[in-house]
């Protein structure tokens, strides 16, 4: 039997978000990643995207391990929900592991889980896989990277990663270990793609804190600062710049309250005295006085900056005395939320620093150089660009290319790709289910094609109800059909439109009874394929149309 070795990503290829990649050996499965993405505008109620893990069901007996590389929600995210399905061990750094707990605290989870803490430089056997996490610099602390020893050869993850020389806390990237390994021979390597678009190399976290020092530096307003609740390292360059000036500092936002309590705890922050307060006393200070940190960097619609920005923040009415300061970029595809509460905070006089050119934001991800410098060190074999939208995946594999990797053993996967390699090769052989699962309040799945289908028609064109009074003794029509519209027409306006649709109804049921047909369903659905026919020829438009029939 040829020995043979699977990598099937199941998320975050072709897309940003939603990273999750299965590992296969003989008998033994090793995951790596379990990420949320966010909806599109077009997914009508959809609150959170998953990878479609059916896979994972399929085969949950041989899953030894599920190993998570750093705490964002990209990475996360769908923890809760797959555990739900699958009791599976979970393999983490300390931060990481405290910030699932939370989630799985929320879900009523956390008692039956297991959850390893393992440290960088940690070295863990799963089935036929051997792990070590290297220490890597993110946008969040505890990041790694994982060198995966399998029978066939070693296998490295990067997970998100970026070069600082002058990090604020952890120490540089281990870039001596990627090297040692390179030396040692590295059989694939999977990448983060996400900046490859970028040349040269991502600036340094201590870029932000400069930039924070010159908008504190003589400001008389309130200052609300706006970032991503994880990045522990920017909430302590905003915590110290304010102890600096003599500022008191209050949180509002779940998400960054909980981050802000394991951080601290977990000592990755380190809170000055007398200088963090709670949101109700400090709003008694004098505006010069305080900073209040947010979470709402992206726009989201129950965030604390969006409920300020709409009036709807019970504790924080913003107005010209504040200096709102925005320290993130925007994730793909929310720039116009984003945009929408920035023109609401001007529209209340508000102060907002947004500009990209005052570095109030650097990249957690590496650039091209800082990815050159990852493939001149490991040298693998294989290379495998991961963890971006279909272009920048391309472009990788340009670099890898570029940096010395055959290009035979450069290979562009798709989420439920399955990626083959033996002694003989690498080699795109198969596929598996794979695709999105969208969560609408608490069901999992339960939106569907069919069911965004509707949403969307629903959007569009509306909906028509068509009440039809029957006698339950006979099956005959006691009265004219009323019609209900919601989202098509005002039915003031189109009186004509409304009596020619009770006309096309009456006709569909008096032919239905000169034909003899008394069956409820074959009744209703005469009447919604004529109706549907009469509107498209005559409006254009295709709205959802529901017969009812009322039995009297």
């Amino acid at each position: 039997m040829v020995s043979k070795l699977k990598i099937i990503p199941l998320g975050g290829l072709g897309e940003i978000g939603k990273n999750m990649t299965a590992l296969e050996y003989g008998n033994d499965i090793i995951v790596i990643d379990c990420g949320m993405g966010f909806p599109d505008e077009d997914m009508y109620g959809v609150d959170v995207v998953l990878p479609d893990f059916t896979y994972l069901k399929q085969n949950a007996s041989r899953i030894r391990g599920l190993i998570l590389t750093h705490g964002h929600e990209d990475h996360i995210g769908a923890v809760p929900y797959v555990l739900r399905e699958l009791d599976v061990p979970i393999y983490t750094t300390p931060l990481t592991a405290a910030l699932v707990e939370l989630k799985l605290e929320e879900h009523d989870l956390l008692r039956n889980s297991q959850i390893f803490t393992k440290k960088a430089g940690s070295v863990f056997r799963l089935g036929n896989f051997s792990i070590e996490f290297i220490h890597v610099n993110h946008s969040i602390p505890d990041a790694v990277a994982l060198a995966i020893k399998t029978p066939l050869g070693t296998v490295i993850h990067t997970g998100d990663f970026k070069i600082d020389v002058t990090p604020i806390s952890g120490g540089m990237i281990d870039l001596v270990r990627f090297g040692q390994l390179g030396n040692e021979g590295v059989l694939a390597l999977m990448m983060d793609s996400t900046n490859v678009e970028n040349p040269g190399h991502s600036a340094s976290e201590r870029k932000v804190g400069a930039s924070f020092d010159k908008l504190f530096m003589g400001c008389d307003k309130r200052i609300i600062i706006t970032t991503f609740a994880s990045n522990v390292h920017r909430l302590q360059q905003i915590i110290n710049v304010a102890a600096k000036y003599g500022r008191k500092v209050a949180v509002t936002g779940r998400s960054m309250e909980n981050v802000m309590r394991v951080a601290s705890v977990l000592g990755y922050m380190d809170l000055p005295d007398n200088v963090m307060m709670d949101l109700e006393h400090i709003n008694k200070l004098p505006r010069n006085q305080v900073v209040i940190i947010s979470t709402g960097s992206q726009g989201e619609s129950m965030s604390a900056l969006y409920r300020m920005a709409f009036s709807e923040h019970k504790q924080i009415h913003v107005d010209a005395g504040d200096r709102i300061i925005i320290s993130a970029s925007a994730i793909p595809g929310n720039e116009n939320t984003i945009s929408r509460v920035i023109d609401e905070l001007f529209h209340k006089g508000c102060e907002v620093i947004y500009d990209r050119n005052t570095d109030l934001h650097v990249s957690g991800h590496a650039c091209q150089e800082e990815q050159k410098m990852m493939l001149a060190l490991i040298k693998p074999k294989y290379f495998i660009p991961v963890h971006g939208e279909y272009r920048m995946l391309v472009k990788h594999a340009e670099l890898g290319k570029f940096m010395g990797v055959a290009p035979k053993n450069v290979v562009i996967a798709e989420n439920g790709s399955v990626i083959e390699i033996t002694k003989k090769g690498i080699s795109l052989a198969d596929t598996v289910q794979a695709g999105a699962i969208l969560v609408d309040g608490g069901g999992l799945g339960e939106v569907g094609s069919v069911v965004m289908r509707d949403r969307h028609r629903l959007a569009e064109d509306g909906m028509i109800v068509v009440v039809l009074p029957y006698s339950s003794d006979d099956h005959k029509l006691l009265a004219d059909p009323e019609i209900i519209t919601r989202g098509f027409i005002y039915v003031k306006e189109a009186e004509d439109l409304m009596e020619e649709l009770k006309r096309v109804t009456l006709e569909s049921v008096y032919a239905c009874e000169s034909q003899h047909i008394y069956d409820w369903t074959a009744i209703k659905s005469r009447v919604k394929s004529n109706l549907s026919g009469y509107l498209y020829k005559n409006t254009r438009r295709s709205p959802m149309i529901l017969p009812v029939i009322s039995e009297i």
